[in-house]
């Protein structure tokens, strides 16, 4: 009986110890080391997340751990293109879409389109229909596949098949999408927006965007306070002033809760994350050569039990995009279901094969000298929120909403109600800066006026006989198609006959990296790069997604040196 006692004495004992020292840490954690004063106190002052711990991972995503590799090494040239120039580059860690963007996935932004923005109001149409993948692509002169043109897209039998026909500019509207659909559902989550309200409440003037939540909260939804001021019952951080006033109503990124956007990879990023190196190291360096995501130098498995299959979907030879049915065959004709092949040590799936992808970066063909060996990446135009006479953010509206014409004569929207109304930068963020000087900084170094070659032109003189240095003679002298429209709204065509034109090469060319179902598997070492217009879309070209990731390089607090 005594025994049962002390013991019980000793386990109380162990348990006010144990309370006081979480109280102690906790008090310590929530103490701010510049001033002394209480961080989180139910009086006010400075609210902050002190329990954060790491970055969620969002759907679809697989953690990257970032580190230094060699960009643009390649075994093989045998197109004599010379455009890759081998860099040292270092990565930041990010997340990237375990699988390529599939129909299924692309299909559910379109009916989120389609119910908020219907297409059968003459103001919206031009909205969905911007965001249709194009299925023509499939069509060919001499070739016989309107089996995939009407079905591709649509049919369940393709719904994990690799979305295609998406041009660069449509694969980066569904990124934003996807942000502020993930975002949404985080913020319903934590109980700061009304639950289910993402489908029952939302329409064209009362929509969810996260940089709109962000700087303007109480503008998101139209300004419709039921759904911006959530669900009590869940609401954790709601507190109230000595005047009983709430405070906190709104996430802030100060919470942690609201998420890096989803965004296109740059090249360098899918390069690293193709390659897949982490495994091929001794100490702190990689031994051996990768050609392709997977180990060894060959397309074929080596390993006893699948000895002979292939290892991605690609083009064997010419007329054999399969192989022969049955064993040996790679299982696809065209594309093939994501995940039908094995991962490479990322966890990334098709990073060779089945749909080459769309990443963030405008095309040149050299790396600069004095390229920048941190997250390299071209292509920045900066931007800043517009604002308003009384300094509050201006916000699209239906009737604000912006249309453009592209070279191939597609409208597609700029902007979308409740985004904020986006500016160039001005002097206010460039005066006396070093790291940038301008909002479109695209060309800097290659292909502005500053740097360009020139080269021999056939006639450098004018109208009047007089010597000129037109911008005809510019490095990157590529076509200029004019697409217009009349008095009547149609669009009048004009294409660029001139002969002088010596490059396809612009400012509106992106990058796009893999082999594809179509392609020989010279185009599967991810150091290749090839370059396609921005606006348009082909059968062989999908795209994956990525997230930057924010706080600590690793997820693991110690690793093994060996």
């Amino acid at each position: 009986m005594k025994k049962v006692v002390a013991f019980k004495i000793l386990l109380v004992i162990a348990l006010v110890g144990v309370t006081t020292s979480c109280k102690k840490s906790s008090s310590s954690k929530n103490t701010s080391r510049a001033t002394g004063w209480q961080i989180n106190s139910r009086e006010g002052g400075f609210q902050y997340n002190t329990d954060f711990k790491e970055q969620e991972t969002a759907p679809g995503l697989v953690f990257i751990e970032g580190g230094t590799f060699t960009k643009g090494r390649v075994q093989d040239d045998v197109m004599h293109d010379w455009n890759n120039s081998p860099t040292q580059q270092h990565v930041q860690s990010f997340y990237m879409d375990e699988t390529e963007v599939t129909n299924a996935m692309y299909m559910e932004y379109l009916d989120w389109i389609k119910r908020v923005y219907p297409p059968s109001e003459d103001n919206f149409r031009a909205i969905y229909n911007g965001a249709l993948p194009d299925t023509l692509v499939w069509r060919n002169r001499l070739g016989y596949n309107e089996v995939m043109t009407e079905n591709y897209l649509r049919h369940p039998g393709y719904g994990e098949y690799p979305v295609v026909g998406v041009s660069w500019i449509q694969a980066v509207e569904f990124a934003n999408w996807r942000s502020d659909r993930v975002n949404e559902y985080y913020l319903e989550r934590a109980g700061y927006l009304k639950r289910d309200a993402k489908i029952t409440d939302v329409e064209a003037e009362a929509t969810f965007n996260t940089d709109t939540y962000i700087n303007a909260p109480t503008l998101t939804y139209g300004g419709n306070e039921e759904i911006i001021n959530g669900d009590g019952r869940n609401r954790r951080n709601v507190q109230t002033d000595a005047d009983g006033n709430e405070t906190n109503i709104y996430a802030t990124r100060e919470t942690g809760i609201i998420s890096p956007k989803y965004r296109l990879p740059t090249e360098t990023e899918w390069e690293y994350a193709a390659l897949g190196l982490s495994e091929l190291r001794n100490y702190n360096l990689y031994r051996g050569r990768k050609k392709y995501p997977w180990d060894g130098q060959y397309t074929r498995n080596g390993s006893r039990k699948y000895r002979g299959d292939q290892l991605a979907n690609f083009k064997q030879g010419k007329g054999d995009y399969g192989g022969i049915a049955g064993w040996s065959d790679d299982g696809a004709d065209i594309t093939n279901a994501v995940k039908s092949y094995a991962p490479n040590d990322f966890g990334l799936y098709d990073m060779a094969g089945n749909v080459a992808e769309w990443v963030a970066d405008v095309y040149r063909p050299i790396v600069d000298d004095d390229f920048n060996d941190f997250n390299y990446y071209r292509g920045n135009v900066y931007t800043k929120n517009a604002i308003n006479d009384d300094g509050s953010v201006k916000v699209v509206t239906v009737d604000d909403i912006k249309y453009d014409t592209l070279p191939n004569g597609k409208v597609i929207a700029r902007n979308l109600p409740g985004e904020i109304v986006q500016v160039p930068i001005d002097e206010n963020e460039t005066y006396l800066r070093t790291n940038f000087d301008r909002s479109n900084e695209i060309n800097f170094r290659d292909g502005d006026k500053r740097s360009s070659r020139y080269f021999e032109s056939f006639n450098d003189e004018d109208e009047d006989g007089e010597n000129t240095k037109s911008e005809t003679r510019l490095m990157y002298n590529s076509p200029k198609h004019s697409v217009t429209r009349d008095e009547d709204g149609n669009i009048i065509r004009e294409y660029d006959k001139n002969n002088n034109r010596t490059s396809l090469i612009n400012d509106n060319v992106r990058v796009y990296k893999g082999g594809s179902w179509k392609d020989r598997e010279y185009w599967l070492d991810p150091a290749q790069r090839r370059y396609f217009p921005e606006d348009m879309a082909t059968d062989y070209i999908g795209f994956r997604c990525a997230m930057s990731r924010v706080g600590s390089k690793s997820k693991s607090k110690s690793k093994s040196k060996n």
